[in-house]
């Protein structure tokens, strides 16, 4: 089963996974191949230059500080280094930003048609009280989405609004810009939403592993990377160049605790196609739930912060949440208000430490569907995604 929120549980809405529409019969268990559109209309696009190295290629520093080097960058450019707030059109995607969660009932809020500072300050404004703020983003990976996400982001720190889910819709994009939005992600904490009807493909999984949480009921899917500016003739000097890409790849995927093997799987899928992922295989991959990378770091800050005990809790929490609650194609209703109500059992939400436990979010709203029976505390507007809707 699915893992829960962690950090602050960001809306904890465990979301069914949906079933896969016109989708070929699985070749083997666990796979399902599609056919694609054209990778520019989504896609692993690959354009940045690469230079082969020579056999056996002597690096620079070790891997282990060279991965370090590299998310220390992204830390550094997510908390200290300017936003360019040079002018911003979104050319290959639209974006809304909502304060609610359930857009089912409420809609994806306003549509994003200013992206300076104060526009998005206008935009984000109304969801300082709630303390949520809900970025819609449908269309392609690309530099542009991720200098809109670095700007919510700033924009939103500015205001208080340390909850934010991004909800996501794309068919891919440039790999190079996926993996540098991806970075800035991850150290922005957002969690991340495919929802019911909507698609995480090729390079927008890189920003799928990104979140803190990941929250999946539509498909996700990956084939190769690309090289739209590659000048190989043989497969030997394409492979060469791939094998550049690709150790990219499964650098961002480690230190953003994703398998490498989603690297691997890439390798094996014609651009032209799709391997859509199972439930099992997201899991497996660490694309879904808790990003474990997040979960050690949280683990740490809750444990100074909130005590043993509350973190010991919050682990009994999880376990009872994915034995008694959890269940293929349950309904989202009944599925949160199956963990509202289990949290009390475990001294949740804990009075010292009121926003770091279980469904927080949750708290200072209701519960999340009209006419459904509310757990104690809870009233009922809370928004909340439909069951298969990530």
């Amino acid at each position: 089963m699915r893992q829960i929120i962690t950090h602050s549980w960001p809306l904890l809405l465990c979301l069914a996974l949906a079933a896969c529409q016109q989708a070929e019969p699985a070749t083997h268990s666990g796979m399902v191949i599609e056919e694609v559109n054209s990778p520019q209309e989504g896609g692993a696009i690959s354009t940045a230059p690469v230079k082969v190295p020579p056999v056996p290629a002597e690096p620079a520093t070790s891997p282990r500080k060279a991965k370090t080097s590299v998310r220390e960058t992204a830390k550094a450019s997510s908390e200290e280094a300017p936003i360019d707030w040079s002018t911003l059109e979104l050319t290959s995607g639209e974006a809304s930003i909502s304060c609610e969660l359930d857009y089912a009932a409420l809609g994806d809020g306003n549509v994003l048609a200013k992206f300076d500072q104060a526009g998005l300050r206008e935009a984000l404004q109304p969801c300082v009280e709630r303390g949520v703020a809900r970025l819609r983003y449908k269309g392609k990976i690309t530099a542009e989405f991720g200098s809109l996400v670095e700007r919510v982001t700033h924009v939103a720190n500015e205001l208080g609004i340390h909850k934010r889910v991004l909800d996501v819709d794309s068919a891919g994009g440039q790999v190079e810009d996926a993996i540098k939005a991806g970075d800035f992600i991850a150290e922005s904490r957002w969690t991340i939403w495919v929802r019911e009807g909507a698609i995480c493909h090729s390079a927008c999984v890189f920003i799928l592993s990104a979140g803190d949480t990941r929250m999946i009921a539509g498909q996700v899917g990956i084939h190769r990377i690309i090289r739209m500016s590659s000048t190989a003739t043989t497969r030997a000097e394409l492979n060469a160049e791939l094998r550049v890409v690709y150790e990219r790849v499964r650098d961002y995927l480690e230190r953003n605790g994703a398998a490498t093997a989603v690297a691997d799987l890439m390798m094996a899928v014609p651009n032209r196609g799709l391997r859509l992922l199972t439930v099992e295989e997201l899991e497996l991959y660490g694309l879904d739930g808790v990003n474990p990378a997040q979960d050690d770091l949280d683990r740490l800050r809750l444990m100074r912060k909130c005590g043993e005990d509350f973190v010991s809790r919050r682990d009994s929490f999880v376990r009872a949440f994915d034995k008694r609650c959890k269940t293929p194609n349950t309904d989202l209703d009944a599925l949160n208000t199956c963990g509202l109500n289990l949290r009390k059992d475990y001294g949740f939400p804990d009075q010292a430490c009121p926003a770091e436990s279980p469904l927080s979010e949750f708290d200072p709203g209701t519960a999340l569907v009209p006419g459904a029976s509310k757990p104690d505390g809870v009233s009922q507007q809370s928004p909340k995604p439909k069951a298969g809707e990530s």
